[in-house]
């Protein structure tokens, strides 16, 4: 074999080669493309049987947090004696309770909603025990205080409601 014989055979050879890489890098892209479309479509068939239950965890903490805001806990929830102690531990059973209830859904909430919601059930909690460490001496009294309290300032709940309706407008 001599170097025309080796010339001639890479001449040959080259555009076999050049067609095989631009054939592959094709057949990767295209590839590529087809691994996205089905994630595509994956994505959107789960999110047709996601949406809803999604949407249902974030009505149901909408509504928790509007029953543990502190004008309606208050107003829903009687004292039943005249003991302040008693009533102050009555709201923040109930507040546990309707936390408890809900419980299950943070699985459908981002983690950040999770802990605001959290927060405004703590904050409600220490708004509650506040008014409850002043001097006063009644459960109607304690009820007075804790609603003069909320309508001096924005309520927790409040706040975290607006986070949910954010975080509801940034599903679409």
């Amino acid at each position: 074999m001599n170097g025309a014989d080796i010339l001639q055979l890479f001449a040959y050879l080259l555009p076999a080669v050049v067609t095989g890489v631009i054939a592959f890098y094709f057949f990767r892209l295209h590839t590529q493309n087809e691994d996205g479309r089905r994630r595509f479509l994956l994505h959107k068939n789960s999110q047709k049987e996601t949406l809803p239950v999604r949407l249902q965890a974030y009505e149901r903490m909408a509504l928790f947090l509007e029953r543990i805001s502190l004008t309606s806990l208050v107003v829903r929830v009687a004292p039943q004696t005249d003991k302040k102690n008693e009533y102050e531990n009555l709201l923040v059973r109930q507040i546990e309770s309707e936390f408890e209830h809900n419980l299950s859904q943070q699985i459908y909430l981002s983690d950040e909603c999770w802990s605001i919601i959290k927060a405004a059930k703590n904050a409600t909690i220490q708004s509650i025990r506040s008014a409850g460490m002043s001097e006063i001496e009644t459960a109607d009294k304690l009820r007075e205080a804790i609603l003069s309290q909320a309508m001096d300032k924005t309520a927790p709940s409040t706040t975290a409601l607006a986070y949910i309706k954010k975080e509801i407008g940034d599903l679409w």
